[in-house]
């Protein structure tokens, strides 16, 4: 049994050892039949949340754009963990408030994705943080968003530079 599966059952496979089970072909429907259980135990990941995460994406970035503290108050938790690809960090909400975006566009690229576990949505991607038409930041981001009663927030965000 290879180790991550063997690492994923945790202490299921002991049983494999004790079982009076000679037939290989028994063993392998068994475990099978154990790994199509775990794995059915996770949500559905639907299109909607995944819908519903872009459009919060797309509203932090015109929030950023146009400077609308309000909304992007709505956007992100108050313990945001929040760094910049220069390795600027904000801690709170109230901290990244008080930064002053100076953007003239946000694109962000469409190899954007977006994977979500449970209420938790990684969405990562390059972009580019225009501040002038000389002054572009190349920069690989993810974001991490949490799904809570009011609606998607982004809880991290991490960038760093593309060379």
């Amino acid at each position: 049994m290879s180790r991550s599966l063997s690492a994923e059952l945790g202490g299921l496979t002991h049983c494999f050892e004790i079982c009076p089970l000679k037939d290989a072909n028994m063993k392998t429907i068994i475990l099978m039949a154990l790994s199509g259980v775990l794995l059915s135990a996770a949500p559905p990941v639907s299109n909607s949340d995944k819908e519903d995460v872009l459009a919060a994406m797309d509203a932090y970035k015109n929030a950023m754009l146009h400077k609308d503290r309000a909304a992007l108050a709505k956007l992100v938790s108050d313990d945001i963990m929040y760094v910049h690809s220069s390795g600027t960090k904000y801690e709170t909400k109230a901290d990244l408030l008080k930064f002053n975006s100076a953007y003239e566009n946000i694109i962000f690229f469409p190899d954007t994705t977006v994977r979500i576990h449970g209420k938790i949505a990684l969405v990562t991607g390059k972009a580019d943080f225009v501040h002038t038409a000389t002054n572009i930041s190349h920069i690989h981001v993810l974001h991490v968003w949490e799904k809570g009663q009011q609606g998607w927030q982004m809880i991290a965000r991490q960038a760093t530079k593309l060379p």
